[in-house]
């Protein structure tokens, strides 16, 4: 299976989930600092907006925090029903033109959403795979593995060397995103320092 398959199945768990949400969910805390799950929801429409609207959004908000800002702004008062819909398009530019950046961003706020919720899943070993060797840049995944060993638990995978961060795929991906959440699903003798870091 490529990549831009992962990422077709990888929406489609998320709008099957989404569908599923109660109004009260979609007003629960997210793993995102700050954000609800609605409001995770609105930062995926990236995809959904024609890449010129993009681009003249990130040229009036010159830093990723404030466009991040701005798309969460814009898409906030729309129905959640709509929001799904909108995911539940066939991808935009961002998937066409970055599906392993799309594939890794999707993946990460879908356990966003799913984690706090407790609504679990079982992910495919070829999927975690490719996310493990692919982590999401935006969230500059290099100083969580940077002089640490990753081993996955659940697939054939592992990185690095130094002290060992070892558990379920699922859970490294989180990790390296920075995510707290995912700590007290790892072990090793490189999880203290793991832990100092996405603290910090």
């Amino acid at each position: 299976m490529n990549v831009r398959q992962m990422l077709t199945e990888e929406r489609g768990e998320l709008v099957e989930l989404l569908r599923s949400l109660t109004a009260e969910e979609w007003e629960a805390a997210s793993l995102c600092a700050g954000w609800r799950v609605r409001d995770v929801v609105c930062h995926l429409q990236t995809d959904t907006v024609s890449l010129p609207d993009y681009l003249l959004t990130a040229l009036r908000n010159r830093s990723v925090d404030r466009l991040n800002g701005a798309l969460v702004t814009r898409f906030q008062p729309l129905p959640t029903a709509e929001l799904v819909d909108r995911l539940a398009q066939p991808g935009g530019w961002f998937s066409r033109y970055s599906p392993k950046l799309a594939f890794a961003d999707t993946f990460i706020h879908q356990q966003d959403i799913r984690r706090p919720l407790g609504r679990e899943r079982k992910v495919a070993a070829d999927r975690l795979v490719v996310l493990l060797s692919n982590p999401d840049p935006f969230v500059r995944p290099g100083r969580f593995l940077k002089g640490l060993r990753w081993e996955a638990t659940d697939a054939d995978w592992s990185r690095g060397t130094g002290p060992v961060v070892r558990g379920p795929g699922e859970a490294l991906v989180v990790a390296m995103a920075g995510r707290a959440a995912a700590l007290d699903d790892l072990e090793g003798d490189g999880v203290p320092e793991l832990r100092r870091r996405v603290e910090a």
